[in-house]
């Protein structure tokens, strides 16, 4: 079980890019649409992680969708980190576990690709932030975090992720593994996303998302 990414929901996902790169240096790249869920991304790419930023571009089709309601439900409120999601070559297990529903999801990149991937907990995930959902990518989907990004900071990787919550319920959800997180007494939240590269330590959490205007 490994960290996968951590997603931002932002009002205008052109906007979010500007930003994020004119104030920490990091590149994005555009993503694409989510069908069926009524949203849209970009991906700051981080090697074996990334950081997606997250839009709704369709109302009616984002409220017929878990993901696109979670995402509908915040993205007004600026300075919040929507959530977080852990890869997993064993989602079956996983979910049979923690008694979830596994769905399919699927997106074309802009070079015409298709990504595929399955995942499962969104809805728990959406009702308590502190609790990551799970992905399992399908065979031959290219990793979103590998893609090539000339970050300014030159190669970048997020060392540590402070959770608010209940550390109990979230061992329990994670059972063994090995993330780079920590834990917090506080309400269910992604507080901060602490990054590292040559020019040092970036930390994104709710005063500097704010900030940035995303």
């Amino acid at each position: 079980m490994e960290l996968d990414h951590v997603l931002i929901a932002v009002s205008d996902l052109t906007t979010a890019a500007q930003e994020i790169e004119e104030r920490y240096g990091l590149v994005s790249i555009e993503g694409g649409r989510h069908p069926g869920w009524g949203t849209a991304n970009r991906i700051v790419p981080l090697g074996e992680t990334y950081l997606e930023l997250v839009a709704v571009i369709d109302e009616a089709e984002a409220a017929d969708s878990a993901f696109g309601r979670w995402v509908a439900g915040v993205r007004r409120v600026l300075g919040q980190a929507l959530g977080w999601a852990v890869r997993t070559s064993d989602l079956d297990d996983v979910a049979r576990r923690l008694a979830l529903s596994v769905v399919a999801g699927s997106r074309a990149a802009p070079g015409g690709e298709l990504l595929q991937w399955r995942s499962a907990g969104i809805e728990q995930a959406a009702a308590e932030p502190t609790l990551p959902f799970f992905i399992e990518w399908g065979q031959g989907t290219p990793f979103p975090g590998s893609a090539r990004a000339a970050h300014r900071a030159g190669p970048v990787e997020i060392v540590k992720l402070v959770l608010g919550g209940d550390a109990a319920r979230l061992a329990a959800w994670l059972g063994e593994h090995r993330l780079p997180i920590a834990v917090r007494a506080s309400r269910p939240a992604v507080v901060s996303i602490i990054l590292s590269g040559a020019e040092g330590e970036i930390v994104l959490d709710a005063g500097a998302l704010s900030r940035s205007g995303f």
